[in-house]
């Protein structure tokens, strides 16, 4: 099942290859700058990650929903990290906090280590107030993959801010599949290069994804699952019926549901691919029919899925009463709820802010005239895709993964907030499962909405690169200021504040630069050489055309040619 077609001999395919390539390579690397930029604990529910991986490292199995708790090392690492203090670039000013810029790191040296004594928590643990490690609400593997990378490098026992980095570069493994299957998807589906690279580029218009997944999280697996599902539901989509295509697409959902709930939102696209898949056969052996053919597939698929993943939730309604179990009760006091109006506009900005653009624990948010533009670009440019007469049921098809996902968010957020009056879990990284569809989506979009114009997609295969790069440097730029820099203080001193807190040298980390700025270069200079390739293999097609044509009309009228 080969993700690039195989023809080494054509400039205009290994020029594609190359482009490909160097915007894996800068997508990886950015992602890692992510990862080493990025404050210990200072994404969403980190702290709580990071001590679910170094319990089951340890150990400590996986307690029922709201019986697990913070480890003493985790606890010492959040006070050494300072968590409670404000980052300078924060939304709102809080003067009664202490401020992150005030703080002075602790010396590598003196940093807690993760032992077998201090990752637990116990009834001796010096803990007054034990804090609640609420992801023991979701199903174990992520934490546990998270642990053996943990024993498989050898750092059970380690400095907490050397672990937390080792888990972050974790999940930029976990990321680095998207471009690729991306790019194979919209390939597989429009045969076009240019569609291709597009979508490769898409996690980089992105920077929450860059930052998220930069990060402990579990979306890290679950939005890896939701690029493998995509592409199969694409190959399914463009007739492939197999067996083995419709096993993979169950073990990957099962592969997600062992993860978290969102990979269940795939099943309906699933069922809507083979119902409306291309080229299938009209009859197999034992199941008359082409509906027969393609309902035995998607069967094999949710079949798999449930034996895989789904029984830890049908597992969660009997033993627990509920499908997905509450891991941390609100801790604010309720008060009256507004108009579902004011919900919606609350939660729509929240939503679309945090999947484009809200850093840290949220606290750094990117502008609002951005935010929106960027929204509104992505819902024009799908619809886009979806009217335009070529590709419009496939792209419909994948574009259900997002759509329920953002209604699912939207209206779980309803309900708490019916009964407490708080929004809560309303979070763009939620949609994170849908972000290769959306990539797809994208893509195919913009190559209608260029049709009219012939080669238009290829040469604007640059722009867009260039684009995805000045996005992603622009949202590590604004962050970066936002996590260290105080006010009027220089670039020298941010960098040097971020060596201080970071488990990287000033040579590494001048290092890692480097490489990220010569990606970033490759990846615009091949697009570029990708395009003008693609006009000059044009020309050179259409020349003997032009030159036979031209010939025939003046043969026997005296003209000179």
């Amino acid at each position: 099942m080969s993700l690039v077609p195989d023809r080494p001999h054509d400039p205009t395919e290994r020029r594609y290859r190359t482009a490909l390539t160097s915007i894996c390579l800068l997508v990886a690397l950015v992602a890692t700058l992510w990862a080493t930029v990025t404050p210990g604990f200072r994404a969403p529910d980190e702290t709580q990650h990071v001590n679910s991986v170094v319990r089951l490292a340890h150990g400590g199995g996986w307690p029922a929903p709201g019986d697990a708790y913070l480890g003493p090392a985790i606890v010492q690492a959040q006070e050494q990290a300072a968590r409670g203090a404000d980052l300078p670039g924060r939304y709102v000013y809080r003067a009664h906090k202490p401020q992150f810029i005030d703080v002075a790191p602790v010396p590598d040296a003196d940093r807690v280590r993760i032992t077998p004594d201090n990752a637990l928590p116990g009834p001796d643990d010096g803990i007054l107030t034990p804090v609640v490690d609420q992801m023991t609400q979701h199903p174990p593997l992520y934490y546990a993959l998270g642990a053996a990378v943990l024993h498989v490098t050898g750092l059970t026992d380690a400095r907490w801010d050397v672990v937390l980095l080792a888990l972050r570069l974790l999940d930029v493994a976990l990321l680095v599949p998207l471009a690729p299957l991306a790019a194979a998807a919209v390939r597989r589906l429009t045969g076009s290069r240019a569609a291709a690279l597009v979508a490769a580029t898409f996690p980089l218009l992105v920077p929450q994804s860059g930052h998220i997944l930069g990060s402990v999280t579990n979306d890290a697996l679950v939005t890896l699952t939701g690029a493998v599902v995509t592409y199969l539901c694409v190959r399914v989509l463009t007739g492939d019926l197999s067996w083995r295509t419709a096993g993979l697409l169950g073990l990957s959902v099962g592969i997600g549901l062992l993860t978290k709930i969102m990979p269940g939102f795939a099943l309906p696209t699933i069922l809507l691919a083979y119902l409306f898949a291309a080229g299938a056969p009209t009859l197999v052996a034992g199941a008359p029919g082409l509906l027969a053919v393609r309902g035995l597939r998607a069967l094999l698929a949710l079949v798999v899925a449930f034996a895989v993943g789904g029984w830890w939730w049908a597992r969660n309604l009997l033993v627990l009463g509920t499908v997905q179990p509450v891991g941390l009760p609100p801790t604010m006091p309720d008060q009256p709820a507004d108009s579902f109006g004011y919900y919606l506009g609350t939660a729509w900005r929240m939503l679309t802010r945090s999947f484009w653009g809200n850093f840290g624990w949220l606290e750094l948010r990117a502008n609002p005239v951005v935010v929106l533009i960027a929204t509104w670009l992505l819902v024009l440019v799908c619809v886009a895709a979806v009217v335009a007469r070529e590709h419009r049921r496939p792209v419909a098809v994948l574009l259900v993964l997002p759509v329920l996902l953002t209604l699912f968010v939207l209206l779980n957020g309803w309900s708490f907030y019916q009964e407490h009056g708080w929004i809560a879990a309303v979070q763009g990284r939620y949609l994170f499962m849908g972000l290769t569809a959306l990539a797809v989506a994208f893509a195919v979009g913009l190559r209608a909405l260029l049709a009219r114009w012939p080669l238009a997609i290829d040469r604007a295969v640059p722009a867009v690169v260039a684009t995805g790069v000045a996005t992603a440097w622009a949202g590590l730029a604004f962050a970066s200021a936002g996590m260290y820099r105080g006010p009027g203080e220089s670039l020298a001193t941010a960098g040097a504040r971020w060596i201080a807190w970071s488990p990287l040298s000033g040579l590494q980390a001048g290092l890692l630069l480097v490489l990220a700025v010569s990606a970033a270069v490759a990846a615009v200079l091949a697009a570029i050489a990708y395009a003008r390739t693609v006009r000059s293999t044009s020309q050179a097609e259409i020349a003997p055309t032009t030159t036979a044509s031209t010939a025939a009309a003046t043969a026997g009228t005296g003209a000179e040619v």
